[in-house]
């Protein structure tokens, strides 16, 4: 009997354990986030742009990285770099396309940790119809709690890609070599999201 009451406490023990395992789910508060790039133009100087109109979530807990989870959906027509005439380029078909894929995907693989709340989070980017891994470097700025009583959670986020990797391949060369448009895209991402009770 008392080898019983044992295992049966055993078994309620873990279970304890493993609901405090899961992790606390976050959506994104898009008014106090960003998703922004960068890339070369005519090899002298960065065009940053960010698109201003995206949702997700993630799932987080510091004492259980390995548990955390990470769904995005960015909304491609909302693309800015603060010049109208380039914005409706990018939203062509030489670029982004976005009547065929208005929507850039993420969706999260697993979450390395790094130590001192640093970690590289492994993903899928669908962008232009094309899935591909990529990995982005990510520190965790911290929870708390905001005077109306909800839990904020905060990190950034900065990782790279070749847009030709996506089918992305316009550009044009310039007279002494070089391209008008660089093939590398630098993505730096500040995300806060808002616990979900």
């Amino acid at each position: 009997m008392k080898s019983m009451k044992i295992v049966v406490l055993t078994a309620l023990l873990a279970i304890v354990l493993a609901v405090g395992a899961q992790a606390a789910t976050y959506a994104i508060d898009a008014g106090h986030s960003s998703v922004s790039f960068k890339v070369k133009h005519m090899m002298v100087s960065n065009v940053r742009g960010a698109f201003t109109a995206f949702e997700g979530s993630f799932e987080f807990d510091p004492e259980a990285p390995k548990h955390a989870k990470v769904t995005t959906e960015i909304q491609m027509a909302s693309v800015n770099t603060n010049d109208e005439k380039r914005d409706e380029h990018l939203r062509s078909p030489d670029f982004f396309d976005v009547e065929s894929h208005p929507t850039m995907t993420f969706e999260s693989m697993k979450l390395e940790s790094k130590g001192d709340n640093e970690y590289v989070l492994h993903g899928n980017l669908t962008l232009n119809g094309v899935t591909k891994p990529v990995e982005l470097d990510l520190e965790f700025n911290g929870t708390v709690v905001d005077p109306w009583g909800n839990t904020r959670s905060g990190f950034e986020a900065e990782g790279e890609i070749n847009r030709k990797d996506f089918g992305i391949t316009w550009s044009k060369n310039m007279d002494g070599g070089g391209l008008v448009v660089g093939d590398k895209v630098e993505i730096e991402l500040e995300i806060e999201g808002v616990l979900q009770k």
